[in-house]
């Protein structure tokens, strides 16, 4: 069934946009999903640890869904109805949430965590990450990949340069937790399909990951946005594909 342009935006522009819950997604886009499973793994990984760091820990809706945390388990997040959000989760199971920027410095001593994990981080700070692991310690993160989502960008900025193609490339990451003094220990990177099958999707999307399309707005892109959305109607889905990589690097012992 056909829906009106307006009714798409207007349902996508009231749903809230805190956490990182994509099941409103459901039947309207879909996004592949990386083959290593990074919940599964870091929480096999949280299971052994005794002191662990969630960095920008979003809603918390990964770290929550873990069967098993660490005695001693921290989540940073900087954004506040996030903090509300992640709190709520994760106060029950015995995590604690601080509110702090996601920038230097962790408000954490030195050595603190033998883990850290992080799950699409904005930016990496491999230097207070390797400031804050334990001799021996772990970071282990899903990073968003090289050209992530670049079909749905360039639809609204055009062209992007090289360089911005390039600034999330995985070699990107193995420089920087050398340069921190880690080593890295895997490092992959898939490229995902993903599916919008409504222009309500769309907006919500680039209402959530904001920096697809950095300033966003339905106001400043509406005729893009309805040029899109008679796409979708006449010829389907709008394809994209996200890039995930993997990291584990380790503070040597």
């Amino acid at each position: 069934m056909h829906r009106d342009f307006e009714e798409l935006v207007a349902e996508a522009v009231a749903e809230p946009t805190e956490g990182w819950d994509f099941s409103w997604f459901e039947g309207r886009a879909t996004e592949q999903r990386p083959s290593w499973g990074y919940q599964r793994l870091m929480g096999e990984r949280m299971a052994r640890a005794t002191a662990a760091l969630d960095v920008q820990t979003g809603g918390g809706e990964v770290l929550a869904g873990i069967p098993r945390h660490a005695p001693l388990t921290v989540a940073t997040e900087g954004h506040p109805p996030n903090v509300a959000k992640a709190t709520g989760l994760l106060r029950p199971k015995g995590v604690a949430v601080v509110a702090c920027p996601d920038e230097p410095a962790l408000p954490f001593a030195d050595a603190a965590f033998d883990l850290v994990v992080c799950r699409h981080p904005v930016t990496t700070w491999w230097a207070e990450i390797a400031r804050v692991l334990a001799s021996g310690g772990t970071y282990f993160a899903q990073h968003v990949g090289p050209s992530s989502v670049f079909e749905l960008s360039e639809y609204f900025l055009g062209p992007q340069p090289r360089e911005a193609h390039d600034l999330r490339h995985q070699e990107n990451d193995r420089i920087g937790a050398e340069r921190a003094g880690l080593e890295v220990v895997d490092l992959r990177t898939e490229r995902l399909r993903m599916e919008f099958g409504d222009i309500g999707a769309v907006v919500h999307f680039l209402r959530k990951v904001v920096w697809i399309v950095p300033g966003f707005t339905v106001e400043a892109h509406r005729e893009r946005l309805r040029a899109l959305h008679e796409r979708i109607e006449t010829e389907g889905p709008f394809v994209a594909h996200s890039s995930r990589v993997l990291v584990e690097a380790r503070e040597p012992a």
